[in-house]
């Protein structure tokens, strides 16, 4: 047995047997603990219990926000989580909490593949203009883009997406079955339909120097929506971090969905799903502990998120 708590535990079912012959000194001396430990355990237990009720009430907590939207959650996830229902739990007590009744959370496994890639040209490539300086411009000034595989069964379908390197925010997405450059134009043309007012003759896009961000086509497109083109240098993913983060915790908290995939359109509907929860209701440590969305409105209007418990409540 581990723990002083086992061996009182074992001290008191052996009391309570009828055939038991020894004294408790004797069953302490057994036991490796002292008459008095045992004792003081024996009259603390209804503290004991109370402490677990209090454990288990919190625990319940925890699980709701675990489970919030069907996503596993970590334990930062989970914090915030607990204060947009209007509830303050330091992460140390939800880590312990955690572990006391098994509860594990996903952990982002390392890209094999990182520092492998390499982009193939096919036309002009671009300055970087952004130098890894994703979020000192402010909203709506450094937009990221990328493509990812999305797995099926025996095949791949493909996700493009526009993300705003301060707010974090997906601002477009577009799926397709195929790698034609066609959905990569059309997540550019929903970016200017859907925020096109927001956005400045400063507003960067910045890619990879892959063969769809190189094509003419791409740089029309770019250049007549009156945006900045800029391009990571050729093999190094951390000129585009935050846009490569995202893919891989999408990838992991939809790591469950994947083998039921069967079809685009089942795809999509996963997809679909798991970036209105992102934009919306998955919240990050480096947003003021608030998701994309609610980040971009506290900080154009410095309102924060009506029933969430500000940070500088205590």
């Amino acid at each position: 047995m581990d723990s002083a708590g086992e061996r009182f535990e074992a001290i008191r079912a052996a009391l309570a047997d009828r055939n038991n012959i020894l004294t408790v000194k004797d069953l302490c001396e057994l036991a490796g603990v002292s008459r008095s430990g045992y004792y003081n355990w024996v009259r603390s237990e209804k503290n004991r219990e109370l402490r677990e009720a209090k454990d288990r009430a919190a625990f319940e907590q925890i699980l709701e926000a675990y489970r919030f939207r069907g996503y596993a959650k970590g334990v930062r996830g989970i914090h915030m989580r607990l204060l947009h229902m209007g509830i303050r739990m330091n992460v140390k007590k939800i880590r312990r909490l955690m572990r006391k009744y098994k509860l594990t959370c996903p952990i982002r496994k390392p890209n094999p593949y990182r520092g492998l890639q390499r982009s193939i040209r096919m036309g002009s490539a671009a300055e970087n203009l952004v130098n890894r300086e994703f979020e000192s411009h402010g909203p709506r000034a450094i937009l990221l883009t990328d493509i990812t595989y999305i797995p099926l069964r025996g095949r791949f379908c493909y996700l493009s997406t526009i993300l705003n390197s301060c707010t974090k925010q997906v601002l477009a997405y577009a799926m397709s079955e195929s790698l034609e450059v066609d959905f990569v134009l059309e997540t550019v043309q929903l970016l200017v339909k859907h925020h096109g007012i927001s956005l400045s003759k400063e507003t960067v896009i910045h890619s990879d120097q892959g063969t769809h961000y190189t094509s003419l086509k791409f740089i029309q497109l770019v250049e007549n929506s009156a945006l900045r083109r800029s391009m990571s240098r050729r093999g190094n993913c951390w000129d585009n971090a935050p846009q490569e983060s995202f893919f891989w915790h999408m990838k992991d908290e939809l790591a469950s969905e994947i083998p039921g995939r069967t079809s685009f359109e089942a795809a999509k509907a996963s997809i679909d799903r798991w970036m209105d929860y992102y934009n919306n209701d998955r919240c990050q440590w480096d947003l003021a502990k608030l998701s994309p969305n609610e980040y971009y409105h506290y900080i154009t209007t410095g309102e924060y998120p009506a029933g969430m418990l500000p940070l500088w409540v205590k």
